[in-house]
């Protein structure tokens, strides 16, 4: 059975990504509480189901310790599990709440001070979450959501599920360093040491995408170079990420604006690898 987890942050997208996983043929099941798992894929098996989606938050708090034994014992029995841990910057989860009007599901609980009936506020209850569920965010694939709309985490969401039938899935992301890093990336690298078409009034308004922008840094002999050397250590070290089980692997390529440098290697980068591997690509800041 393709069994797919998901998991993360309060505010991060996990509805909708599970109505994503609904749309895309899962049967699926909202805020399970982990103890009840194996006996929910016994229950579809019986049924003849081959697809299963379930949430699993910090509601569960209690239950969320044994999980990751759970899911060694399912992948144990022969079936395809996945993981994908949804999380955002907490400036981001606040807005959220804040748009919404929504309670915090951890504001109810005891305040970290020893007084019972105090409340956390929300930025106590975003890092308390963080901190609980921490363990199943290092056996997840992680997907950063921070600016992310909702038809794009649908349509991110739709494309990891076409990918699941590949060993491992690379993800090539563009992004500006001025927003931050993306806090899913497994590799990062840096090109704003390279010369920035930015400052050509002509490629200004252009992206990596374009010709011009392509022709620009190829005429670039730092550019050429720092391609091949990122090229050639993912390359040196795929092996052993698959060798670890890994089911997907972000790299990361960031410059100033996320618009030219980055998105022209990440281009590149996904045109190399596509030839042997299964990639998908995002470009945060053009998104």
């Amino acid at each position: 059975m393709r069994i797919i987890l998901i998991t993360g942050i309060s505010g991060s997208g996990k509805s909708i990504g599970l109505k994503a996983l609904e749309d895309a043929g899962y049967f699926c099941v909202d805020n399970l509480p982990p103890a009840l798992l194996r006996q929910l894929v016994t229950s579809r098996l019986e049924d003849g189901g081959d697809s299963l989606a379930v949430s699993v938050d910090a509601r569960s708090a209690k239950s969320l310790a044994s999980l990751p034994e759970d899911l060694a014992w399912l992948r144990s029995q022969g079936h395809d599990v996945k993981v994908l841990f949804l999380t955002a910057k907490t400036e981001a989860l606040i807005a959220r709440f804040s748009e919404t009007r929504r309670s915090h599901p951890l504001s109810h609980r005891a305040a970290i001070s020893d007084e019972a009936d105090e409340r956390r506020t929300l930025t106590e209850c975003i890092l308390a979450e963080r901190d609980m569920l921490a363990g199943i965010e290092e056996i997840g694939h992680v997907i950063d959501t921070s600016g992310m709309r909702a038809n794009k985490l649908r349509a991110w969401i739709k494309n990891l599920v076409e990918s699941d039938q590949s060993p491992l899935t690379i993800l090539f992301e563009s992004f500006a360093f001025k927003f931050g890093v993306p806090l899913d990336a497994d590799l990062v690298f840096d090109v704003r040491t390279l010369p920035n078409p930015h400052y050509d009034e002509k490629l200004r308004p252009l992206t990596g995408r374009d010709q011009p922008v392509q022709d620009f840094l190829l005429a670039q002999p730092d550019a050429v170079d720092l391609l091949a050397d990122i090229r050639g250590y993912v390359e040196r070290w795929l092996p052993a990420v698959k060798k670890d089980n890994r089911g997907y692997l972000t790299v990361a390529i960031g410059c100033t604006g996320g618009q030219h440098r980055s998105v022209y290697f990440v281009e590149r980068l996904a045109a190399h690898f596509r030839t042997t591997e299964h990639v998908l690509l995002r470009h945060r800041e053009l998104d």
